[in-house]
């Protein structure tokens, strides 16, 4: 008996409730609930963790920014990831089947789709330049330790250089400092003139760059790999890439410290500002970092809560991935600013002079800094393994995303069974779409598309998710809806959340991104007009979705008027409710007409008749309350 309750304990199921292995047998679930909080976890801590919010924190008042950064992860962060867990999890659909609730907000879905297409794109380019790193660390003496090599320039000045070089060099890298010029590092310049070949202008394309191309392969054949068995293959391979990230973040953290000038780093990293606490900017940044970091809005966790059964406590594991994935960041800035203290002290320069973010702190910043240890190949090598694992995390969920919305909007049983070709198809067209990101301009449109792509985008579609699930299909409907699921209705706190506070900090999120919006660009480049034009058309062709398939939707929608249109078409769908028809209780339990209660009385006075037969005729005439038969029983 113990044995069986900790089983079902295991599978996500709740107490008293009988373990299965798999309550869908149509879509399958996870293996158990471990899988679906790995695979959260990996999701959500992703290369920002690393590359964002050290940068953030120590640029809006240290540690007094953990203020304001967890104020926003208590009133905004979990309450909105526990809302898209619980609506993906209660419907078992992807992010277009869960539309259901409310049809005329579809294009909501198809806005999630074109987000995560844009970043699944470009997110596989970062983790195909750690793929190249990674191997170009596994030498005696990394390639960016030195100048001298035929990529640098006069100007380069190497730490190493200033150290054991010869007097010209350390003249060189003197006359840098004092004259306040910025100096040229050797992994800066083999970023930019080797690994790269950076071209002058986000115009000129230039050649693709092999190397690059060919650890693009890679990264996407690692990724259909792992995907190919659905959340069944990725669900095993979670166990090792959401948790190696940490062993190697511990590693390198117990290494940072014993390092002369580690404290200062930490320290710079820490010391709270706390006149900043009163700068709308830092509250601002607060709210967006959580919000992005996160992943709400990309369709991802609806996704992955698809896969869970239908009284998985997803409460319980929105609370655990969300302070995970803010625990994560802040123990990564230690990590960042214990190596980054180290270089400045070694340098003799202030921390900021070599703290950086984004793919300058990943690439160039932290490199350099690991040339000074010993034995700087082994941790060049965990440095760059623990991005790729990182990247990987977040890479499965979005193109898992994409598959199921495509899966689950067929529908079909042909479909289903070829889930892996549709896999294949997604993988192929998204490595063909980021050819052009490994040319010698592919760096600019990789940071472009990282601006615009998924920036006020998610926002807006983050925003009308709130009103639609609170206003137009009812936060009463809806809480009963969680109810039904766990037993117990949402606690007070996230439903006035969710109902007022969440969507005002969503708004204040949205404002602050277009008065703080500064058009884009790369260390001295400026982007051109339509550089910047093109970046807000891609930001546009997510949330346009939403107006154009509601227009659409409207049109089709039964009705004289244009009113009785727009209620039928945010009225939800025959479909709408548990996936299963164990699960289909109180309003949704169906109900039987008076002549078929009569028939199926006569069948089950029939001794003759197969209990098969008996099912098969009950389910076919069972029509829920809201006149829906249930599509997966409809062919018996």
């Amino acid at each position: 008996m113990a044995e069986k309750c900790s089983e079902g304990l295991l599978n996500g199921a709740v107490p008293g409730e009988t373990a299965k292995r798999d309550e869908n047998l149509k879509r399958g679930n996870w293996g158990n609930q471990i899988e679906f909080v790995l695979t959260s976890v990996g999701y959500a801590v992703g290369l920002g963790n690393v590359w964002r919010f050290p940068y953030l924190c120590y640029r809006n008042g240290g540690g007094a920014f953990m203020f304001p950064y967890f104020i926003m992860l208590v009133f905004c962060g979990i309450p909105l990831f526990f809302m898209e867990l619980s609506f993906g999890q209660f419907a078992s659909q992807g992010c277009l089947g869960v539309w259901r609730i409310s049809p005329m907000f579809k294009g909501v879905g198809y806005g999630m789709m074109v987000v995560s297409s844009y970043i699944g794109i470009y997110y596989n380019v970062v983790i195909c330049i750690a793929f190249y790193y990674f191997f170009s660390s596994m030498t005696r003496v990394l390639p960016w330790t030195y100048c001298g090599n035929y990529w640098n320039t006069p100007d380069c000045a190497g730490v190493l250089d200033v150290t054991n070089g010869s007097a010209g060099s350390s003249l060189n890298f003197t006359q840098l400092f004092n004259q306040t010029a910025k100096r040229t590092s050797p992994s800066e310049e083999y970023w930019r003139r080797y690994v790269l070949k950076l071209s002058d202008d986000i115009g000129n394309l230039g050649e693709v760059r092999l190397p690059l191309l060919g650890c693009l392969g890679v990264s996407w054949v690692v990724v259909f790999l792992c995907l190919i068995k659905g959340v069944k293959s990725s669900g095993k391979v979670v166990y090792f890439t959401a948790t190696f990230p940490y062993v190697v973040l511990t590693i390198l953290f117990v290494r940072g410290i014993t390092l002369e000038g580690a404290v200062s780093g930490i320290m710079y990293y820490l010391t709270p500002q706390w006149d900043k606490i009163l700068d709308a900017k830092v509250w601002g940044d607060a709210a967006s970092q959580i919000f992005y970091s996160l992943g709400c809005a990309w369709g991802g966790l609806i996704t992955m809560a698809s896969y869970n059964k239908f009284h998985n406590n997803c409460y319980r594991d929105s609370i655990i991935i969300s302070i995970t994935n803010c625990a994560t960041s802040v123990y990564a800035g230690f990590v960042i600013f214990s190596i980054l203290g180290f270089m400045a002290n070694h340098l003799g320069v202030d921390v900021s002079k070599v703290a950086d973010h984004g793919p300058g702190l990943a690439f160039v910043a932290y490199p350099e800094a690991l040339t000074l240890l010993p034995i700087s190949p082994l941790w060049s090598v965990l440095f760059f393994f623990m991005l790729i694992l990182l990247g990987l995390g977040t890479q499965f969920c979005l193109l898992e995303t994409l598959v199921t919305a495509i899966v689950d909007e067929i529908g079909n049983e042909w479909i289903i069974r070829r889930k892996t070709f549709v896999t294949l198809g997604v993988a192929v067209v998204g490595f063909l779409l980021g050819v052009p990101l490994t040319t010698q301009a592919g760096i600019y449109w990789l940071l472009l598309m990282d601006n615009y792509a998924a920036s006020f985008s998610l926002v807006v579609i983050s925003c009308i998710m709130c009103v639609s699930l609170m206003y137009i299909y009812g936060h009463r409907n809806y809480f009963k809806d969680i109810e039904m699921m766990l037993g117990f209705p949402p606690p007070i706190f996230f439903q006035i959340c969710w109902r007022f506070i969440s969507p005002v900090i969503i708004f204040f999120i949205l404002v602050f991104t277009v008065i703080q919006y500064r058009p884009i660009s790369y260390n001295t480049y400026v982007y051109p007009t339509w550089a910047i034009s093109i970046g807000f058309l891609m930001a546009l062709s997510s949330v346009i979705c939403i107006p154009i398939y509601a227009v659409f939707c409207v049109l089709r929608s039964e009705g004289d008027t244009l009113m009785q249109r727009l209620k039928n078409a945010t009225r939800p769908s025959r479909e709408w409710g548990p996936a299963l028809m164990e699960h289909r209780k109180g309003r949704y339990a169906p109900v039987l007409s008076s002549s078929a209660e009569s028939q199926l009385e006569v069948q089950l006075l029939n001794p003759e008749k197969p209990k098969s037969d008996e099912a098969g005729v009950a389910v076919a005439i069972t029509v829920g309350t809201n006149g829906s038969t249930h599509s997966q029983d409809s062919k018996i």
